[in-house]
């Protein structure tokens, strides 16, 4: 019911808020000043060990520095007790000694039918809890038990069976007196001015109770049985109780989990919540079969300040993932955020834990990555940079996607993160050519000793420290590069691709003198017309000697993340992988020759125009090594080592 303003004032100013919150709460002793009315404690909302929720009775709200929830008395019994509006209205007039005042007669009608719905969702959520246990359930049970779900777990979660009938659940209801129209206005079954007769929404289902804040039932979720069934999973229809996006799967129990300490966990479906809840992870909740909305992020907000979003190991995850961080760069700011877990290839979190255990899980927690990762490792996967233009283009994405954050604080960071990411991808070309506004021509000659060269006029310039470890400029080292690695394992793994390439993988040029024995064994498997099965081509590498080295190269892949180049990975990931080293190699391959033939002039006439020269192949080192660290691991801003 909607009530007075004057009225929700006074009984606010009647009840210090603290005497509220107090209810539920300790109070800090050392940073609370009760006289004044300010008030410390832990949150309620989130689990914490220091004090960071602070209320004031002067002013009758509340509000945490660590999760940002803020309210007033109301919000807080809502929020944290469940309470509908006028439940916690009323308890505040009962501490206030103020009567309430006469109810809205058609409100209280409809709050009246609310809670008589959801009476008739508990007689639905018994019903197929008991078809469950019964003789009819059996095939549900076995699907359960085959899932590794236990009793104890499908009881917890209050799991049932909708029979394969018409009608099962329709005439339990109504010979228990439900009118047709409570049945019909709980969304149980199908009907309208096109159905003569009515008939039961759910048929033939796994059924998955939804519960709302308060874990009171309101909609079902239903996981087919029959193979051909037209949807694996359907929900309950939009209802009085019930409206999908403004949901999350199990955010009653994850809520009350949170108090133990920890962030809330997002995953995909019913069965990871349940399957994570059985291996220990209770802070688990989900979208209800849809990409997660604007208001269950929302939600996430208010049950922890930066929520962990774990979206399943294939494409489709990915772009989920890729949908949310879009979702949710507009509202972040200090203490609001995400981070991003993202599971291994082909993996969702129910067969992780039970192939692996809950410890691969929380490895994959502890990997997540911030929103600010996310959103770099997108706009870089795959992306050659190889020219002023692409670079500049992806300069100006990354600022198009800062200027999306409202908060003015948070975008200047973005801004100057995504600046300093860049930089270190190309920044190292703008020292290259500072070198060259620092030398004045005719100031003596260049020699060479040690790979480096001297500055015409005395200081030493030579190739940049990092050029020179590179493995664009090393010749004869017995140290496999990963992109080298990535074009063999790929051609070997894919057999497919040796013809596609045919005339560059005939003449592959390569540094390494193991990888070029591979390469020979390709060859020697064209040769025999077998280049086209890959067992065939293993087994040529086998006979030539080569089975360790082959382990070897394989072994550098994986430890680079370099997936697309394994057998695992499909083919047209293996083929954009293969094109993208092929185009490096080459490209080294043609610098590392014309580096050489630079040395030399150089050597022989110190002149402005051969040390010109000298910088911008040097120059164009820098774009190709700034290339490959992007392949190898997204390069070392991101904290992690770019090459193996």
């Amino acid at each position: 019911m909607r009530f007075p303003p004057a009225f929700l004032d006074e009984i606010r100013d009647r009840v210090p808020i603290s005497s509220v919150i107090g209810q539920r709460v300790a109070w800090d002793r050392k940073k609370t000043n009760a006289s004044r009315g300010d008030y410390w404690a832990c949150c309620p909302f989130h689990g914490e060990k220091s004090p960071s929720f602070h209320c004031e009775d002067k002013k009758g709200r509340y509000h945490c520095f660590g999760c940002s929830v803020s309210g007033d008395h109301f919000k807080f019994l809502t929020e944290l007790e469940g309470l509908s509006f006028p439940e916690a209205v009323e308890k505040i007039a009962d501490m206030a000694g103020v009567p309430m005042p006469v109810r809205d007669a058609q409100e209280e009608r409809r709050e009246k039918e609310r809670a008589s719905l959801t009476d008739v969702m508990e007689m639905a959520t018994v019903f197929f809890q008991e078809r469950l246990q019964g003789p009819e359930g059996a095939k549900a049970r076995a699907y359960l038990r085959d899932r590794g779900l236990t009793p104890a777990t499908q009881q917890s979660f209050r799991l049932g069976f909708a029979p394969d009938s018409r009608n099962a659940l329709k005439e339990h209801l109504a010979a228990k007196g439900v009118p047709k129209a409570d049945i019909e206005a709980c969304g149980l079954v199908r009907h309208g001015d096109d159905i003569p007769v009515s008939y039961d929404w759910f048929r033939d289902r796994i059924m998955f109770p939804i519960p709302d804040s308060r874990g009171k039932i309101i909609a079902f979720g239903g996981r087919a049985l029959a193979p051909d069934a037209l949807a694996k999973y359907m929900n309950s229809p939009d209802t009085e109780l019930f409206h999908k996006s403004n949901v999350l799967y199990n955010f009653a129990r994850a809520r009350k989990a949170l108090a133990k300490g920890g962030t809330v966990i997002a995953v995909e479906g019913y069965m990871d919540v349940i399957a994570l809840a059985q291996a220990g992870f209770e802070n688990v909740v989900a979208p209800l079969g849809t990409a997660l909305t604007e208001n269950q992020l929302e939600l996430l907000w208010r049950m922890a300040p930066e929520p962990m979003l774990c979206f399943d190991g294939d494409k489709a995850g990915l772009k989920a993932a890729w949908r949310a961080a879009d979702m949710a760069l507009p509202s972040v700011q200090a203490g609001r955020s995400a981070r991003f877990a993202l599971l291994p290839e082909g993996k969702d979190p129910d067969d992780l834990v039970k192939a692996e255990g809950p410890d691969a899980f929380r490895a994959v927690l502890a990997d997540a990555r911030p929103l600010v990762d996310l959103l770099w490792m997108r706009e870089t996967a795959g992306g050659v940079f190889d020219t002023p233009e692409r670079r500049a283009e992806l300069g100006q994405t990354l600022r198009e996607l800062s200027s999306r954050i409202r908060d003015e604080s948070t975008r200047y960071h973005y801004q100057q993160e995504m600046r300093e990411r860049v930089q270190s991808f190309f920044g190292s070309q703008r020292n290259a050519r500072q070198g060259r506004q620092d030398w004045k021509p005719g100031q003596g000659k260049a020699t060479a000793p040690g790979g480096q060269f001297a500055k015409p006029g005395g200081g030493r310039m030579a190739i940049t420290e990092s050029l020179g470890q590179s493995a664009l400029v090393k010749r004869g080292s017995e140290g496999m590069s990963v992109r080298e690695a990535t074009i063999i394992v790929a051609l070997i793994n894919h057999p497919a691709l040796i013809d596609e390439n045919f005339a560059h993988v005939e003449f592959l040029d390569l540094a390494n003198s193991d990888l070029t024995r591979l390469h020979a064994a390709i060859l020697d498997a064209m040769a025999h017309d077998m280049a086209n099965d890959r067992h065939a081509v293993v087994a040529t590498i086998e006979r030539a000697g080569c089975a360790e080295i082959w382990e070897r190269a394989v072994g550098l892949i994986k430890r680079a993340r370099q997936w697309p180049a394994l057998e695992t990975a499909a083919l047209e990931d293996a083929r954009d992988a293969l094109n993208q080293a092929l185009h490096l190699q080459r490209s080294a391959r043609t610098l590392h020759k014309e580096l050489k033939q630079a040395e030399a002039a150089l050597e022989a006439d110190p002149s402005d125009e051969n040390f010109r020269h000298l910088i911008e192949i040097q120059a164009q080192f820098q774009d190709v090594q700034a290339t490959e660290a992007l392949i190898e691991g997204f390069g070392v801003s991101s904290g992690r080592a770019g090459r193996a």
